[in-house]
């Protein structure tokens, strides 16, 4: 069926309301034969009577008042669209919809946010969680603007912005026997009962990868939704992680967790923001960019891997050991 037609909506409901075709056509500011007109259309176009005139009186039909039910909404639909839209126009008014995994949305996203919401306080904002997997297919989907992510392994149709880098460390218990002796035995590493976030999850094929190229398999590995979980679980030494420094801040700066060096060879992620290819970023959005870059900048100063050694980038020193932690 065709479309109906806005402007024969509005003089139907306009009509029905006035009960008269000279006070609806003083309102609309049209001729009468106007209104008559674009009732008879109206009716033509649906294939039934819609007015019933009795003498001087007009009455709705049952189809009439069908449709004025389905018309009022329609019409207060179209009107919230377009105050939608015009709001839209105005400066510092839009909305952004972002993605970012549960680690970014409770220590990088929120400093990021406060601000951002200080500068542009009319902005409709949403944050969704989700990994770099479901953030690139949520892109494609144009069900979300930008994502905080880590770079995906593979990136067709969306772009890449990078913010900074960190590095993943082995943490463990204090009571765990790497802990206790200051360094990490590499012929111990394959028997440790590991925790690791989703397998899903970029970081989780990362820390896969970089043992692999070492010649170390992972013989019990226990997989966690959330980072937090896991770091609980390590507490109770029922395992360990692996894990980049400022997300176990807390723990590490109060002994319950204790963080040693992957190895030589250090394991690095890559952080940045992803958005539709070819799509010109808002000054809003080049904003949040921005802000998320000042904030990892600032994690990068304080939050470095602790006790490193000059010429030594794996050597880290527990908190309360003597002398950095090695790899044997």
């Amino acid at each position: 069926m065709e479309i109906l037609d806005s402007w024969q909506l509005r003089v139907f409901v306009t009509l029905a309301r006035c009960r008269s075709f000279t006070q609806a056509a003083r309102e609309l500011h049209v001729m009468q034969s106007a209104v008559s007109h674009s009732v008879k259309a109206l009716e033509e176009h649906l294939g039934c009577r819609l007015l019933d005139r009795v003498g001087r009186r007009m009455a709705l039909t049952v189809a009439g008042e069908q449709l004025l039910t389905h018309a009022h909404r329609i019409l207060a639909e179209m009107s919230a669209a377009t105050e939608a839209l015009r709001q839209l126009n105005q400066w510092g008014r839009g909305r952004l919809r972002l993605m970012a995994s549960l680690t970014a949305c409770q220590y990088l996203l929120p400093r990021a946010l406060r601000e951002f919401r200080r500068k542009f306080p009319e902005y409709s904002l949403t944050v969704e969680s989700g990994d770099t997997p479901s953030a690139v297919a949520a892109l494609l989907e144009q069900r979300i603007d930008l994502a905080l992510a880590l770079r995906p392994h593979a990136s067709a149709g969306v772009t890449f912005r990078p913010l900074f880098r960190d590095a993943l460390v082995f943490v463990v218990s204090p009571r765990h026997p790497w802990a206790q002796r200051g360094q990490v035995n590499r012929s111990e590493i394959s028997t440790q009962p590991f925790i690791l976030y989703s397998k899903s999850s970029v970081t989780f094929r990362l820390v896969e990868e970089y043992f692999q190229r070492e010649g170390i398999v992972l013989a019990s590995v226990v997989e966690l939704g959330s980072m937090e979980a896991a770091k609980e679980l390590v507490k109770l030494d029922l395992g360990i992680t692996v894990v980049a420094p400022w997300v176990a801040q807390k723990e590490l700066a109060e002994g319950s967790l204790v963080a040693l060096p992957l190895g030589r060879r250090e394991l690095t992620r890559e952080w940045g923001i992803l958005h539709l290819q070819g799509k010109n970023l808002s000054w809003a959005e080049e904003t949040l960019v921005s802000l998320c870059r000042a904030v990892a900048q600032d994690l990068q100063l304080s939050l470095k891997p602790p006790g490193r050694v000059p010429g030594d980038s794996a050597a880290a020193s527990p908190p309360g050991s003597e002398g950095p932690a090695r790899l044997k």
